[in-house]
């Protein structure tokens, strides 16, 4: 099945309301004080808001879409390589982005739902379920953010102005310090944040780059993707390329910049550079 615009701009609410219902299972126990929190292999932490959501938003898109498979970072190991190889069409799900925000009540945690056709990002949802809003947008929509009954058109930064501001994990290394270092005579303001709200805040304006230097996987990207694109942006390698999204075995990310100004970063010649 290759879906079509009327089909992305059909699927959209939808979506976005399974979003905002894992948001809501997310927050009951988000108020819980005393949640167990789990090891992954990879010592990352899962919690039972994870697999809540993750179940919630799985049930959901099959039923909105019998056809396309979904691939969620809590229910990878049921979906093996040698599965998902040959797809082509298929939803990238984080139910829950942003665990150690989530566990260090931080409140900078998202759910994070996109429609990957043919390797590129088509449809994407965020949804922050502290601040109630909702980041959404599709191939050839604009992108709009959602709240309290208020829709409002997001725009990126165009043109950059000083202070350039700056966002990252507050677990940042020490290539962001270079970046930060060499914006520094321009002026720069760094803004802390946790998962994809940091792509968030280059869609609104508020921000106007977002570096990444870590380790991430598809379903930590591919919704900012549509988003950022849709209001004007760019989410790049750092041969300034756009992210893609095959089927891999490992589903990681190389690093990649978040811009809202695309033009403004190809002048800045060894700004990325290690």
């Amino acid at each position: 099945m290759t879906p079509t615009h009327q089909d992305y701009q059909a699927w959209l609410p939808s979506v976005c309301h399974l979003a905002r219902q894992a948001g809501l299972v997310i927050m009951d126990i988000y108020q819980c004080p005393n949640c167990y929190v789990e090891q992954k292999q990879d010592g990352s932490p899962v919690t039972e808001a994870d697999r809540s959501a993750d179940q919630l938003i799985r049930e959901g898109l099959a039923k909105l879409t019998p056809s396309i498979p979904v691939v969620s970072e809590e229910n990878l190991a049921n979906t093996p390589f040698m599965q998902r190889q040959a797809w082509s069409c298929f939803w990238l799900v984080d139910p829950l982005d942003g665990t150690k925000e989530f566990v260090e009540r931080t409140d900078e945690f998202c759910v994070n739902i996109a429609l990957v056709v043919d390797g590129i990002a088509r449809l994407g949802v965020i949804f922050a379920p502290v601040t109630n809003q909702m980041f959404s947008a599709y191939e050839g929509s604009d992108a709009t953010l959602a709240r309290d009954g208020r829709l409002q058109t997001m725009r990126t930064r165009i043109p950059v102005q000083a202070p350039i501001k700056v966002t990252a994990s507050r677990r940042h290394g020490r290539r962001l310090d270079s970046v930060l270092e060499r914006l520094k005579e321009e002026g720069v303001e760094y803004l802390p944040m946790g998962s994809a709200l940091k792509s968030c805040l280059v869609a609104t304006g508020q921000a106007d780059i977002y570096p990444r230097f870590g380790p991430t996987s598809h379903w930590d990207t591919a919704a900012s993707q549509v988003i950022v694109e849709a209001a004007g942006g760019a989410l790049l390698d750092m041969s300034l390329q756009p992210l893609r999204y095959f089927p891999s075995e490992d589903i990681l990310n190389p690093h990649f910049v978040v811009v809202g100004d695309i033009a403004w970063l190809q002048q800045q010649a060894g700004l990325l550079m290690a």
